[in-house]
């Protein structure tokens, strides 16, 4: 399909403005990296996650004691057939957008730095727009090289063009060329332009692994490691009020850069008539963004009331603002510090504290939520529900919870993993005593702040703070592949 990039004078005056910026932070990454080496800004671990041969046991890297400077040749010639989720990763790019078309381009950069202790050859990156926004791949380069990447379902299979040692940087370029989708069936919503509202969830190529994206219900197949820095420029053919992951940092009309520190996703929602109402809790500033006849006040309170509860169990929020933007349709999401809404939700509360907990859930801890959804999902809605009082029986017989998203109909994979999952949890609760059990929690997310763990690692945190067997008395018969 032909898509049409033909845009109005004060767009094209703003391109040259996007190509600058652009450049101006590319050219700040290339010097950070000779200068520094990919130490996280913060000095806060570099977040890493389970490669595709890795053993079920969470990874990370910790700040490196001393830069290790990169080899100027840093790719050499050789294949070992090998890839990794075990790297380091800051992600710059730039959005050419056209609201009226959908017309959506991408222009990204990645400075990866091999963190995974072994030589690797090529990278997988997911993206949704490779099933929902006909992704046609442009241009591919490692350091300035040209190589020719394959797409397969969600995953671009990306060459290096030689091996990346460990230690060894390369710094990696993606052109695309997309079209948002236009309703919100299906899965369209992730990536769509409809009611007035754009919204793209997923749409950076990040480093990843594998991970089919149809499944039989609305199971979330994704798994991401966190990036120390992430910087979205977005260049529009008008002027939108964006909602996003991060905060922006510079630009005005039609251009605007963004820039998010730790941060598994970068999402984004859009509307030229966005309204913005905004609430303090402690030091973070809450911002509901939203169009006329939307019921932000009820969000607002909302997010209130489940920030401040849920960090009082849970331990402080990481970032300083947090973003709940009105979409166009489709379902509750979550990404590092915005949650999205969608136009006709019901039950307000409940999912604005469900979506809230995925900040810790999902945000601090990561998972793979294809493999082993329970993670994020049933620890997440435990926590609403715990702090709503809105604890329920569930609608389908007992299930074991120990299984991939692919695997659960669409008619209970709710019932299963967040009904059954949470109360499992809010009955282990019972069993420890809140004290423990609530140690244990903050115990888990601070052991793995940043990184991704596994079902097993809650589990086991969970029973390494009582003197009962929950293993053989609760878990074994829920998780019998874990046992």
């Amino acid at each position: 399909m032909r898509l049409n990039w033909a845009l109005p004078r004060a767009a094209l005056l703003a391109v040259a403005l996007l190509l600058t910026l652009a450049t101006s932070f590319e050219l700040a990454l290339d010097a950070r990296s000779r200068l520094s080496g990919p130490e996280p800004l913060g000095g806060r671990p570099a977040t890493v996650g389970a490669s595709p041969g890795d053993s079920a046991v969470a990874q990370t890297v910790m700040p490196r004691q001393g830069a290790v400077a990169p080899a100027v040749d840093a790719i050499h010639p050789g294949s070992v057939n090998a890839t990794s989720m075990n790297l380091t990763a800051e992600y710059a790019a730039t959005i050419n957008l056209n609201f009226g078309t959908r017309a959506f381009k991408v222009n990204e950069l990645i400075v990866v730095t091999n963190t995974s202790g072994k030589a690797i050859d090529r990278l997988e990156l997911n993206t949704v727009a490779a099933r929902l926004g006909g992704m046609r791949v442009t241009r591919a380069s490692v350091d300035d090289v040209a190589v020719s990447p394959t797409v397969t379902d969600q995953t671009i299979h990306l060459p290096l063009g030689g091996v990346l040692d460990p230690g060894a940087q390369a710094r990696v370029r993606v052109t695309y060329l997309s079209t948002l989708r236009s309703t919100t069936s299906g899965s369209n919503w992730l990536f769509t332009r409809a009611n007035g509202i754009l919204e793209a969830h997923r749409w950076l190529p990040w480093i990843s692994r594998p991970t089919p994206f149809d499944r039989p219900n609305h199971g979330d197949p994704f798994v991401t490691g966190v990036s120390p820095r992430v910087r979205i420029t977005i260049a529009s053919d008008r002027v939108i009020r964006w909602a996003t992951t991060g905060e922006q940092v510079s630009g005005s009309g039609l251009v605007k850069t963004f820039e998010a520190i730790n941060v598994r996703d970068f999402a984004l929602a859009g509307a030229p008539d966005y309204a913005v109402r905004s609430a303090t809790v402690g030091s973070v500033v809450i911002r509901v963004w939203s169009r006329t006849g939307f019921a932000a006040a009820t969000v607002l309170s909302a997010a209130k009331t489940a920030l401040s509860k849920e960090a009082a169990l849970l331990g402080p929020y990481p970032y300083k603002t947090y973003d709940l933007a009105q979409t166009a349709g489709g379902y509750g999401m979550e990404s590092p510090g915005l949650t999205w809404i969608p136009t006709g939700a019901g039950n307000l509360g409940y999912l604005v504290a469900h979506e809230t907990g995925h900040q810790w859930f999902y945000g601090i801890v990561g998972d793979d939520q294809a493999r082993q959804p329970f993670d994020d999902e049933a620890a997440t809605d435990f926590v609403a529900r715990y702090v709503l009082g809105l604890r329920r029986a569930s609608r389908c017989s007992t299930a074991r919870l120990d299984l991939t998203i692919y695997q659960y109909s669409s008619a209970c994979y709710y019932e299963d993993i967040y009904i059954q999952g949470g109360n499992l949890l809010d009955d282990t609760r019972r069993a420890m005593g809140s004290t423990a059990f609530w140690a244990a929690i903050r115990d888990y997310l601070a052991t793995y702040r940043f990184r991704i763990a596994t079902t097993q690692a809650l589990l086991k945190t969970l029973d390494d703070h009582t003197p009962l067997d929950l293993g053989a008395t609760r878990f074994r018969t829920r998780f019998p592949s874990y046992y």
